[in-house]
């Protein structure tokens, strides 16, 4: 597992990849270990990382969690994305934070929510005015 330090340079070796920031490069025979790592191991990836102490336990399905579920196979349906772009928005594409900081169907409705706004369903601020409206809902029971 590599340490934080080598984590930093493997994150900005990797940041240089990216499609904002791709310059084209004359690729040698022989490429610098640094880069390599970074190739192996995407700013998005958290897979082989060392996974936080959890406790595993059998739990019901909570109802906000199968309506996201619902949610998002209907935006399927609809074909605005399908499994494979829902599986690297919600499970890649968040980040380490994210990733870790959000239940499994938490990181399925961000990804749903960010999808929407980045291929211009709806703009951020309906967005957020419907959560408000929701919030609204909520709090009054």
């Amino acid at each position: 597992m590599p340490s934080r330090s080598d984590l930093r340079e493997l994150y900005d070796a990797g940041a240089k990849l990216t499609p904002a920031h791709h310059q084209p490069q004359d690729w040698p025979y022989e490429v610098p270990h640094t880069l390599y790592e970074a190739y192996i191991w995407p700013l998005h990836d958290v897979g082989g990382h060392a996974a936080p102490p959890a406790v595993f336990e059998e739990k019901e399905e909570e109802e906000w969690e199968a309506r996201v579920y619902v949610t998002c196979e209907c935006l399927g349906w609809r074909g605005i994305w399908n499994s494979e772009e829902r599986r690297r928005r919600a499970d890649n594409d968040v980040g380490l934070s994210l990733y870790y900081g959000l239940p499994y169907y938490g990181r399925w409705i961000w990804a749903a929510a960010r999808m929407l706004v980045d291929k211009n369903h709806i703009s951020v601020l309906e967005l957020q005015e419907k959560i408000a409206e929701i919030r609204g809902r909520h709090a009054k029971g």
